[in-house]
This record gives structure tokens, C-alpha cells and sequence, in this order.
């Protein structure tokens, strides 16, 4: 786990070096320039009325830059930003609790959101529409309604598969902003400002050499960086050249299409196991010993992009490509 290239969660040590790498503004945000260019002008347009910003929702992949653009929207704002994970919230009081702390015109900020129950998920309704909290007190005969005002804010949903919002949460948002892949001539330019944050050199070739194993994702891209970073370092240079690259990509076990040791599990398990399939998500998550949502949200969206695999109605089924791809 500690080598995977691919996954879900990143940890605190991780967090802290991204924390560096994060663009200041929105003129540092490389790429997604749609999705920038309708939040910077949510974003003016919340300070010329005075007012909290309207409500977002960002999805796409993990790792393009959901969380980074919503501590851009605070900073631009002159907001505090709030985070909070929708597994973590458990109960209706938890993120109650979170939303009367919040301040005229802060930001919240909820990571996964398609992942909160559906009855924590109903307090949001009255507090998105009308900054008001309904809880109810007490059951059967003797139950009542008390309503808390909260402070206007504005709510970031991140999620990496919208289709599982409920509709009356998604019609909730006002702007629904999805995110794309990192072409590598975009995720080029994020290396070589990064690789220059981290005190090092790249020559041309050593960087969009990183960029094409990057699975079109900053997150990935930076992973890599920091690999090649040490290796660099530890053979004593400053300046990285193809030869520090393609060893680094070794170690980490990346292959020329951005494939790490699990995405290629995968495709071979399809293969030996299933005859390329067509299977059923619940029997490959069993057959590789991997959480079935990991599989469906941090590694089937490259694949299927990259036309490894196709998802039919009867499951899952291995294409051409990857077959000659794993052969």
C-alpha cells in the first residue's frame, strides 16, 4: 500500500506536501479553465453583492484539484474554509454542530459528499435553501420542529460519482461544475512549476515523460515528482534528466500507459480468472481483495478512459487493448 501509486486516501505526511504545492490564486490553477473561469466569476460576483457565494458542486476523479480550488474560493472570498468528510459525518447533530460555527459568507466544504447518509443529508435542504436548521425534538404525538437560523454560507459538494447524489440534494446546487482529465501538455507545465517549488531541474523530456505516467491527474503527477525528487537527490543532483525518471517510474512499478501493479491486477484477474469477463463488480472486488468502491472510484475511471475495459449492462469485459496491454 505504501508504494501504490493509485489511492483513495492520502495521507497526513501527504497532505502537508501538497499543502506546499497548492496553487495561491486562480491564475496559478493550471487547467480546467471552464470550471475556473465559472467560479472566479461566482466568486466576483458574491463580493460586489455582499453576499455568501452561491452553493457548487465539483466532481470528477480524485486527485484533479476539487479541494484546492475550494481553499482558492475562501481565499477569494475572505472566507474561513471548512472541511468535512461525508463518511465521517455519522449523525444529524454532527453536522449541525459544524453549521452553526459557520460565519456570515464562510465556506463549507464537504469531500465525498455523495457518501452521507440520506438522513443526515436531509438537514442540508432547509439550510441550503433558507440558512435554517429543522430538527426535529421528540416522537410520535409529542414531537415538535425547532428551527436555528444559520449565517448565509456556501456549500462545496466534492464528489467522484454525482449519480449517487439524491435529485433534492443535486438540485440544491446552483452551479454543477464536472472536472477532466489533465491532457499531459497541461499536467506538464503543473511538474516543471512544482519540480521548481521542490529545488530541483527538469529537462524537457524527463517532464512529459512524467506527465504521460500520470494518469491525466495532478495528484499522481506530484506522487511521481516526489520519487524522482528523492532519487535525484540521493544520487546527489539537482537536475533530473530521463535517466532519474525512467528509474524512479521503475521503483514505483509504472508502466508506459500510467498503469501501476493494481491496475494491472486488475485487467489480469478479468483475464485469468473471468476469460475477460464480462463480471460483476461484487466478484472482482472479492477475487482482488479490494474495497468495491475503491475499484469503482479511484481506478475503473482511467481504465475505461483509456478504453482498457468496458462496462456493458451484464458486467464488466476486457478490451483488445488490454489484452495485448497484459499478454
Amino acid at each position: 500500500m505504501a508504494d501504490r501509486i493509485m489511492d483513495g486516501e492520502t495521507t497526513r505526511t501527504e497532505k502537508e506536501q501538497e499543502a506546499q504545492l497548492r496553487p495561491q490564486n486562480f491564475s496559478e490553477f493550471i487547467g480546467q479553465s471552464k470550471v475556473v473561469d465559472n467560479i472566479d466569476l461566482m466568486v466576483k460576483s458574491a463580493l460586489v453583492r455582499k453576499t455568501a457565494m452561491d452553493h457548487v458542486l465539483l466532481s470528477g476523479p480524485p486527485g484533479l484539484g476539487k479541494t484546492s480550488l475550494a481553499m482558492l474560493i475562501a481565499k477569494g472570498l475572505g472566507s474561513e474554509l471548512h472541511v468535512v468528510s461525508g463518511p465521517a459525518i455519522e449523525k444529524k447533530g454532527d453536522l449541525a454542530a459544524v453549521m452553526t460555527n459557520l460565519k456570515p459568507r464562510d465556506v463549507l466544504f464537504i469531500d465525498e459528499i455523495h457518501r452521507m447518509h440520506i438522513t443526515v443529508e436531509e438537514i442540508l435542504y432547509s439550510a441550503m435553501e433558507d440558512f435554517r436548521l429543522d430538527i426535529l425534538i421528540g416522537q410520535g404525538a409529542s414531537a415538535r420542529t425547532m428551527q436555528i437560523d444559520l449565517a448565509q454560507f456556501t456549500l462545496i459538494g466534492a464528489t467522484t460519482r454525482s449519480g449517487l447524489l439524491s435529485n433534492p440534494l443535486r438540485d440544491r446546487f446552483t452551479a454543477h461544475l464536472n472536472f477532466d482529465y489533465y491532457e499531459p501538455e497541461m499536467l506538464a507545465i503543473i511538474i516543471l512549476n512544482n519540480a521548481r517549488k521542490m529545488g530541483i531541474t527538469l529537462a524537457e523530456d524527463a517532464k512529459m515523460q512524467i506527465a504521460r505516467r500520470s494518469r491525466g491527474t495532478p495528484r499522481i503527477a506530484n506522487r511521481i515528482l516526489r520519487r524522482v525528487r528523492d532519487f535525484a537527490l540521493v544520487n546527489g543532483t539537482h537536475t533530473v534528466g530521463i535517466k532519474e525518471v525512467k528509474a524512479a517510474l521503475s521503483l514505483l512499478d509504472i508502466d508506459d500507459l500510467g498503469l501501476d501493479s493494481m491496475d494491472r491486477k486488475i485487467l489480469s484477474v478479468m483475464k485469468n480468472y473471468y476469460q475477460g469477463g464480462p463480471v460483476g463488480i461484487d466478484a472482482l472486488s472479492a477475487t482482488l481483495g479490494e474495497d468495491k468502491q475503491t475499484i469503482e472510484e479511484v481506478y475503473e475511471p482511467y481504465l475505461l478512459k483509456q478504453g482498457l475495459i468496458l462496462r456493458t449492462p451484464r458486467g464488466r469485459l476486457l478490451s483488445e487493448i488490454a489484452i495485448q496491454h497484459i499478454s
